[in-house]
């Protein structure tokens, strides 16, 4: 069973940086997908960050290209979301996710097998 563990949100102002971490158990096989969402109140789980392991490809959202990077240390099981030039609009609960046996880039919600519990960013103007 994959499980999946974030942390590193909190309150920043605008302009600034955060890095959020997922720790990740379980075993995934050897093509899997990796992803950041984040759901801000009363809107739908937005996708917003991908990595799969089978081309190590990445995909971003047009809202966070350019400012959020996605990066995975396989050596410590985790996964990270660097966050730059954070807007007051980035602020959400961020969750991590991951599917198994899939070679597709995805930023659909529904593709995604195991979630982590969520994160809140708080991005102060």
């Amino acid at each position: 069973e994959v499980q999946l563990v974030e942390s590193g949100g909190g309150l920043v102002q605008a302009g600034g940086s955060l890095r959020l971490s997922c720790a990740r158990s379980g075993f995934l096989g050897d093509d899997y997908a990796l992803a950041w969402f984040r759901q801000a109140p009363g809107k739908e789980r937005e996708g917003i960050a991908y990595f799969g392991s089978y081309d190590t490809s990445t995909l971003y959202a047009d809202s966070v290209k350019g400012r959020f990077t996605i990066s995975i240390d396989n050596a410590k099981n985790t996964i990270y979301l660097q966050m730059n030039s954070l807007k007051p609009e980035d602020t959400a609960v961020y969750y991590c996710a991951a599917d198994v046996d899939t070679r597709v880039p995805t930023l659909i919600a529904k593709f995604y097998d195991y979630w982590g519990q969520g994160t809140q960013v708080t991005v102060s103007s």
